[in-house]
């Protein structure tokens, strides 16, 4: 069984050595001693997010911490190929489990988008609160699923800024299911052309629930984001990143 992880300050994490002592406290210490209720003995790692784990064995509890003594250090390494969902605002929570899942598959990035028809909207202290409750998210599902790098979160986009943007991935590919080719051909273009032979990043757009309008697809297009498919079922905006994420989890040889 995988050792529980849990997040710690940068400094206090990088600046670890084997043999040394190592206090975890605030919110991430309360977890592990008055949730998890772990005792000494037990091993655990802790991340500074940003893919440095150590691991250790608690040598003891406090009433809102754990101190444990440090057997190993490292980096994890980084994906070759990056991996953004760009996800559309959608009702009913939707938006919320594709970014949950995302992570848990090993995203890298998230960026949530003001679809032209997102029922939701995030306005003015909305859009840091929103941005707030995803961060928040995608670090309880790094944390559950031992990731050591938690996927950064960018602020709300409308389709104008998403397209600006575009220039910071190399690829960009948009989920609909009109698309002539599937997500798998697309990609195997790509490997055949070459433009995988080097580290990339790939964003990957979904749309809402009422789909992504033929203005938007236009916009995008314009810089370069190519349209494609998974199958033939139209998946709801919670399930087709996440779907398409296992798929180029395996064609990219990330998985």
């Amino acid at each position: 069984m995988t050792r529980p992880l849990f997040f710690g300050p940068v400094e206090a994490v990088r600046g670890a050595a084997p043999g040394s002592a190592f206090l975890l406290g605030g919110d991430e210490g309360r977890h592990a001693a008055v949730v998890r209720r772990l005792s000494p003995g037990e091993r655990i790692d802790v991340s500074d997010g940003s893919g440095y784990r150590i691991g250790g064995v608690i040598t003891a509890v406090g009433t809102g911490s754990v101190e444990l003594e440090v057997e190993s250090v490292g980096q994890d390494p980084a994906p070759r190929h990056r991996l953004v969902l760009v996800q559309a605002l959608a009702k009913g929570g939707r938006d919320e489990q594709a970014v949950e899942s995302a992570t848990e598959l090993g995203v890298d990035a998230v960026v949530p988008w003001h679809a032209e028809r997102s029922i939701v909207r995030w306005r003015g202290d909305k859009a840091d609160k929103g941005r707030q409750k995803w961060v928040s998210l995608v670090g309880a599902a790094a944390k559950q699923s031992r990731r050591s790098f938690v996927p950064e979160v960018h602020g709300v986009m409308d389709t104008t800024r998403l397209a600006a943007w575009s220039g910071a991935v190399d690829h960009m590919v948009i989920l609909h299911e009109d698309a002539g080719e599937t997500l798998a051909q697309r990609f195997a273009a790509l490997e055949a052309g070459g433009a995988l032979d080097a580290p990339s990043s790939t964003a990957v757009v979904v749309g809402p629930e009422g789909g992504i309008s033929d203005a938007e697809l236009a916009k995008l297009g314009a810089v370069g984001a190519l349209p494609a498919r998974l199958g033939p079922h139209v998946l709801r905006s919670s399930s087709a990143g996440p779907a398409a994420l296992v798929l180029l989890n395996h064609l990219l040889g990330r998985w």
